[in-house]
């Protein structure tokens, strides 16, 4: 049993030899990969140093108009606040003046209703009366006359005439 011991830690120790050596050039490898790529990156280091500082300074640019426009956009939004305030203000006084006038025209047209009314009552009791009373009067005058001027009594054509209308 011995030799079988021997033979199996030596394939062992044979096996874990050959894998540390395959992990020492796969180290060495990544190794050198890993230089090649810093070189090619701090090649770039200088040119995305100037990206990052013209990226600043666009940063801060744009910051400043950012706070320029929110300075101008606060003071047109007071003065905004300011005009509708005003704009209000006047609608009211508006309003308030339209409905005065339109009260006083109420209170013109009602007192024009009334007085009109009141002309034609009174055009009614004195013209129009007393001129119905007058020419009542005049008709009673001419009737009284046409019958007196009829001295004669109505021939027998106009009383027969009268009955037959009467009838």
């Amino acid at each position: 049993m011995d030799s079988n011991l021997l033979l199996v830690l030596t394939i062992f120790i044979a096996v874990t030899t050959i894998a540390m050596v395959a992990q020492a050039v796969a180290m060495l490898g990544i190794a050198r990969a890993a230089k090649q790529t810093q070189q090619k990156i701090d090649g770039l280091l200088p040119e995305v140093s100037k990206i990052l500082e013209t990226t600043n300074r666009a940063v801060e640019q744009t910051g400043k108009f950012v706070s320029d426009a929110n300075v101008r956009t606060a003071e047109i939004l007071d003065s905004t606040k300011l005009q509708l305030v005003k704009v209000d203000e006047l609608l009211k006084e508006v309003t308030g003046r339209a409905r005065a006038q339109m009260d006083r025209a109420e209170i013109v047209l009602d007192d024009a209703m009334t007085r009109t009314q009141s002309t034609v009552a009174a055009v009614q009791r004195g013209v129009v009366s007393p001129i119905r009373e007058v020419h009542g009067f005049f008709t009673g005058v001419r009737t009284a006359i046409s019958h007196i001027g009829r001295s004669n009594r109505p021939t027998v054509d106009h009383a027969t005439s009268d009955e037959e209308m009467f009838i």
